[in-house]
């Protein structure tokens, strides 16, 4: 596996673990509830060593815009499934912009 693969696989890893632990966020109640709150202090903590990880290869502005967008779009679709949050079109339309900016960013930024 390539080092590019590899930082792809741990950002992959970063997106999912952050995007649990901020949908856990809810569900803790303000930390009320103990295995929410778990959720979400340990889906911080892997999702940031796998940052680490993915940042000795990829610049950083990179990576944090394709973990931050990707992780928005994610967690609003948790939104709407768990929690019956459904985003407005305005937001849907935002949604999508920020998907095509990470596609903009994937298929033209030479890192």
């Amino acid at each position: 596996m390539t080092q590019q693969t590899l930082a792809y696989l741990y950002l992959a890893i970063a997106i999912v673990t952050e995007v649990s632990a901020t949908s856990a966020l809810k569900a803790s109640a303000e930390f009320t509830r103990v295995i929410p709150s778990l959720i979400v202090v340990v889906g911080y903590a892997v999702s940031f060593y796998f940052m680490t990880l993915v940042l000795k290869t990829m610049p950083v502005g990179i990576t944090y815009a394709i973990w931050a967008g990707l992780g928005i779009v994610l967690v609003a679709i948790v939104g709407a499934v768990t929690y019956k949050e459904i985003p407005g079109i305005p937001a849907m339309i935002g949604m999508a912009l920020i998907i095509a900016g990470v596609v903009i960013i994937h298929v033209f930024e030479k890192h």
